[in-house]
């Protein structure tokens, strides 16, 4: 029988009579989330998360089988909420706004949850790389939707002439994710604001992809 068995079968009644269950996961999930981010995936214990959600180690594997169940639940949770921040800022846009407007929009968008908003989508961007294949495996097609998001931007964007003809799209797209992924890795609110960060990285996306204004004549 695993942890997580014989602790259903010992807290189990409790949890259904006081109705308590889905805001304990919830609770579990955000100090997961806050210790992966803080800590990352390897120096991360089921023992610190516990501490910080106010339970003790063992009522953890009532929710989650594993550490790795529960990490990668995290990180299927970031990523989902990292995404719909993004689309919900792009779709609050007038119809009428130019591609590379929504390109420095979506720059936005996704650095306001990575450094303020979610300490899910940080621990998702701090710690993919870091993931067994398996937790890696089961994001892959959250993440895959989240890169044809941009890349449909890019294209966009590209179709209209905003971008540089001589630029490859995928590598210009995967530079500027990577850009945006390993800014929680050195931002910190003693580095500058927020919207000092959201204004570099967008002037720099503006005038690096940009194509060059014609010349009057």
């Amino acid at each position: 029988m695993t942890p997580g068995q014989e602790a259903r079968r010992a807290t189990g009644r409790g949890r259904t009579r006081n109705g308590n269950a889905a805001g304990t996961r919830d609770r579990i999930l955000a100090a997961a989330a806050r210790v992966i981010s803080a800590r990352g995936y390897s120096e991360t214990r089921l023992a610190d998360i516990a501490a910080q959600a106010g339970l003790r180690a063992p009522a953890v594997y009532y929710y989650f089988e594993s550490r790795d169940e529960l990490i990668a639940e995290v990180m299927a949770v970031g990523q989902q909420r990292l995404r719909d921040h993004v689309e919900t800022a792009l779709a609050e846009l007038p119809a009428d706004t130019s591609a590379m407007e929504r390109i420095c929009i979506a720059v936005a968008a996704h650095l306001d949850v990575e450094l303020h908003l979610s300490d899910f989508a940080t621990a998702v961007t701090r710690n993919l790389g870091q993931l067994p294949d398996e937790v890696r495996n089961r994001l892959r097609t959250e993440g895959g939707e989240y890169l044809a998001l941009w890349r449909g931007l890019l294209e966009q964007a590209h179709a209209e002439g905003s971008i540089r003809p001589d630029l490859d799209l995928r590598v210009a797209r995967m530079l500027v994710m990577g850009a945006l992924n390993w800014t929680p890795e050195w931002w910190s609110p003693r580095s500058g604001s927020i919207t000092a960060v959201i204004s570099t990285a967008q002037s720099l996306v503006r005038h690096g992809l940009g194509a060059p204004a014609p010349h009057s004549l």
